[in-house]
């Protein structure tokens, strides 16, 4: 029996992208298409060419990128009224995506932004307060952060010490909150604190006697990002500063889940440029007279990425779709920030390798998507407290304490 030939180096298909692998693309809307379309072409044009500057600089054009990002139309995307959007969740997630493919830094300034301060005030607050700080955080014209995790409190939120004091028909607010992002270039802090009616979601005014907000310098991560400490001092604010609609610890945890859906998707689009990045150099790169690509140990490891950002891109479109039906649960969210965020980082460090020593520089992206990806690994619930959530809804079993 003769051997079937093999097919010559010209006869080759052309390369796949690893996302046509599964046909994506035929599961989205030719809207979702097309938001997806145009807030890449705007990150492409207006961010990444001086992504990696302000990365190795630690710092960001904060005000100018909000307006930019708000002229886009991404900031509370999700959000209906007030100068939001509406989209579906799956358009913000792809949206996310998009951005997280630029720098997690420029997604976490969104997500913070639009799903939790807007989301907050949006979802819990009064009619004053959705019309007085909305439309303008929506513009970019205001910056928001969200005040929640504390030094000594992070995985457990129901230990904070920030707590409020009625003094006549006033709260008065004392307590640190930490890793804060946008805060110290915040126009407007939604911080949670313990009163004797439970913990309550306080909108603040940065310009609050009493209230601080220091930034953190000297970061490894997530260095084209605001990160900051919040400190309140006596903060003195009035009785219509309280989020009403908001009591209890399912308040600010739900503004997370909020947050947590943004996670599944944009960690997908840190993975997917570290991807196409390593496809790109090993297609370029010539090791003993042939290219990178053209070795077994390069194709397996390229198929395996491309198999877990394939699965990836499956999960969130499902959450997603759930998420717009309104039939998304914690655990699933749980689900998809536990896989997606912890397949991503192991793609970027994957495809360091395939780059070799200039995959830690910032001439390409990769070392830059790793190293955030560390924070984003712990941010909104770390690793172990999703696999807990997930735990309990398996067996029934509470195992947090």
């Amino acid at each position: 029996m003769k051997s079937s030939p093999q097919p010559s180096r010209s006869s080759q298909s052309a390369p796949v992208h690893p996302l046509d692998l599964l046909a994506i693309d035929g599961l989205l809307t030719d809207e979702e298409r097309e938001i997806r379309r145009t807030v890449r072409a705007a990150a492409d044009r207006d961010l990444r060419p001086h992504v990696a500057g302000w990365f190795d600089e630690g710092a960001i054009p904060a005000r100018e990128l909000a307006r930019t990002l708000g002229g886009l139309g991404v900031l509370g995307m999700h959000l209906e009224g007030y100068g939001c959007a509406g989209t579906s969740a799956v358009a913000y997630g792809l949206a996310c995506m998009e951005l997280e493919a630029v720098d997690s830094g420029l997604r976490s300034l969104v997500s913070v932004q639009g799903s939790l301060a807007m989301y907050a005030i949006w979802k819990f607050g009064s009619e004053e307060q959705k019309q007085r700080w909305l439309p303008g955080m929506a513009a970019g014209e205001y910056i928001g952060c969200f005040g929640l995790t504390e030094p000594d409190a992070g995985s457990d939120p129901g230990a904070m010490r920030t707590h409020a004091k009625r003094d006549g028909a006033d709260w008065v607010l004392n307590g640190t909150k930490m890793w804060i992002t946008n805060g110290s270039v915040a126009d407007v802090a939604v911080v949670w604190a313990r009163t004797e009616e439970g913990v309550r979601g306080f909108v603040v005014p940065t310009d609050t006697h009493g209230f601080s907000a220091p930034e953190i310098k000297r970061k490894l991560s997530l260095r084209a990002s605001v990160t900051s400490e919040l400190v309140m001092d006596d903060v003195r604010l009035p009785a219509d500063a309280m989020l009403p609609g908001a009591r209890g610890l399912s308040g600010p945890l739900g503004c997370l889940n909020e947050a947590r859906f943004g996670i599944v998707f944009g960690a997908l689009g840190a993975a997917r440029d570290c991807l196409e990045t390593a496809i790109s150099y090993a297609a370029d790169r010539t090791v003993f007279a042939r290219p990178l690509s053209s070795y077994q140990l390069t194709q397996a490891k390229l198929a395996d990425m491309s198999l877990e950002l394939g699965k990836g891109m499956l999960l969130a479109l499902h959450l997603g779709r759930l998420k717009d039906a309104g039939a998304l649960t914690p655990e699933q969210i749980s689900v998809g920030k536990l896989n997606n965020v912890r397949e991503a980082i192991a793609i970027a460090r994957e495809c360091r390798t395939i780059l070799g020593a200039n995959g830690i520089t910032l001439e390409y992206p990769v070392l830059r998507h790793a190293n955030n990806l560390e924070s984003v690994l712990t941010y909104e619930g770390t690793s172990e407290v999703h696999a807990l959530v997930i735990g309990k809804a398996l067996t029934g079993e509470q195992a947090f304490r």
